[in-house]
């Protein structure tokens, strides 16, 4: 006769991992957009918010690399320069990206509204804070500086050139997760703007936690944002919530001000015995007016 096993996880939260652009800091993720559009409109092929925004999450020098192989960007490129870019074309343009990424990260460094108030309730809860980013070292020391000095200090700083893969790959969360000293990956949660940063926290192990209006899936800044009329908005947040939806995110929320409420749900999940990987735990929506499931 033979068995099978199955081991469940049935405590705390022990660690919340969180993006940085988009979800903690810098309302819109705003910073990269300017970035990526100065670049490319100095190489005289001006790209557009949508193109911008595509691939973000991903590390910074595989993010040119998807917009140069974006069909109009390529064609483009090739009816500019002659040729399709290079590798040394990618290796240029990042070299010039970078020290507009660091200005427009010192621009945009502003924390999202909520953000001090939920870490204070995180630590309230001996829940530890770390964080990651598709930033390169230089860029997060930049924006984590500027955070500590407001107050902002995750025990773990994870950038994507930190590992051999970035998103969404799983390696930032779980670097992470080692140096938080996290016992179980099934406590923790990774909460992200973006749809790789999804991905990424599901390839861990880990619950996810997707962010609609102050993140790259709204894509606006917090001024357009308030200027909305009602219905507008509501478009755009549900459009965004279809998306992490379709992406695996087990909650859906509007920022790091609903963070509490969907740490709550996903406890109540694991009293149950229930894990990251069970069968349809997955697009549940924490709104004011409460709970959607899909």
């Amino acid at each position: 006769m033979s068995y099978a096993y199955q081991r469940f996880y049935r405590g705390p939260i022990e660690a919340v991992i969180f993006d940085w652009a988009g979800t903690t800091y810098d309302f819109g993720s705003m910073a990269p957009i300017r970035a990526f559009q100065n670049l490319f409109a100095e190489q005289e092929i001006p790209i557009t918010l949508a193109e911008a925004r595509e691939p973000m999450g991903t590390e910074k020098r595989e993010h040119i690399t998807r917009i140069l192989t974006m069909p109009r960007v390529r064609e483009a490129w090739r009816e500019k320069y002659g040729a399709l870019a290079s590798e040394a074309d990618i290796d240029r343009l990042y070299h010039a990206f970078v020290p507009m990424q660091i200005e427009a990260i010192r621009e945009c460094a502003r924390p999202i509204p909520g953000l001090m108030e939920t870490v204070a309730w995180l630590e309230r809860r001996n829940i530890k804070i770390g964080a990651n980013t598709g930033y390169n070292r230089d860029m997060l020391d930049v924006l984590a500086d500027i955070a500590a000095a407001q107050g902002y200090r995750p025990g773990s700083n994870v950038c994507a050139t930190d590992v051999p893969r970035g998103r969404p790959y799983p390696h930032m969360s779980l670097k992470n997760a080692l140096e938080l000293g996290v016992g179980d990956v099934r406590a923790c949660i990774k909460v992200d703007d973006t749809l790789p940063g999804i991905e990424e926290g599901l390839a861990a192990g880990m619950w996810t936690i997707g962010v609609t209006t102050s993140g790259n899936e709204v894509g606006l800044s917090q001024e357009d944002w308030t200027a909305l009329d009602s219905a507008s908005k509501t478009v755009l947040r549900e459009q965004a919530q279809e998306r992490f939806r379709r992406g695996g995110a087990h909650v859906i929320i509007g920022s790091v001000a609903d963070l509490p409420a969907a740490v709550e749900y996903i406890e109540r999940w694991l009293a149950q015995g229930h894990g990251p990987d069970t069968t349809g735990l997955a697009g549940v929506t924490l709104t004011a007016a409460g709970v959607s499931l899909r």
